[in-house]
């Protein structure tokens, strides 16, 4: 029987049984889904750790088909998102998105890493949750092969008056070329230097920036389509 120590956010819960749980956590090394004898027993010590978006520290061990969790350390429970409607709300989308592109036996670390830094967010500050959202989107889609192009223009390659998003062509196009490609969106400065910056910057500071509400719309409006462009949800 084979033992498991391993970090991860439980992404789903479901009640099994009298007293027992099924829960599914992210892990750095893809989904696993886990058997918690007990977990909804009044003093059981699996209690705070099988609660969904919890991070902690598990041991699990492996069966002839499945796992069961031996016992957990919680580290985050991220208890104002659980206060807060609207931010439960985001963070359930957010976990939904999570379930759709992740797999078994899967590199997830940097997904896990944006998950955890995400939720922080969410949980911590004040920042507009649909900005929030938002970088998610890109930096995920990033992550999982998409990165657009932002540097230059998708058709013409010039690096001048790059002034809409193709949602097509993955990534900006200048003036002349965007004005013929109908899946492009028309974007301002701001917008542009917002793009670049989720899709550069450090993974601990993507949501280190400032917008209006203004642009925050046209990012916003990118960031939905071309995740759905991307992914077939």
């Amino acid at each position: 029987m084979a033992i498991t120590k391993t970090k991860g956010i439980i992404i789903s819960e479901s009640n099994m049984n009298d007293f027992d749980k099924m829960v599914t956590i992210l892990t750095p090394n893809g989904r696993i889904g886990c058997a918690a004898k007990g977990a909804r027993r009044p003093k059981s010590l699996l209690m705070a750790g099988t609660q969904f978006l919890c991070f902690g520290e598990y041991m699990l061990y492996k069966g002839a088909s499945s796992y069961q969790m031996n016992s957990c350390e919680p580290i985050e429970v991220f208890y104002p998102i659980r206060m807060d409607l609207d931010k439960l709300k985001y963070a359930a989308n957010i976990t939904k998105i999570i379930n759709e592109v992740t797999d078994e036996n899967q590199n997830t670390y940097r997904i896990l890493q944006l998950f955890l830094n995400t939720l922080y967010m969410i949980s911590e500050t004040d920042k507009d949750l649909n900005f929030i959202l938002s970088v998610f989107k890109l930096r995920l889609a990033c992550i999982l092969g998409f990165t657009p192009q932002i540097k230059e223009c998708t058709n013409c390659k010039t690096s001048e008056n790059l002034c809409f998003f193709s949602l097509k062509d993955s990534g900006f196009k200048c003036n002349a070329c965007g004005k013929v490609d109908k899946s492009a969106i028309k974007i301002s400065e701001s917008t542009k230097t917002a793009i670049q910056y989720i899709v550069l910057a450090d993974p601990k500071k993507i949501f280190s920036f400032n917008i209006s509400d203004e642009n925050l719309q046209e990012l916003n409006l990118i960031c939905k389509l071309y995740l759905n462009e991307k992914i077939d949800f």
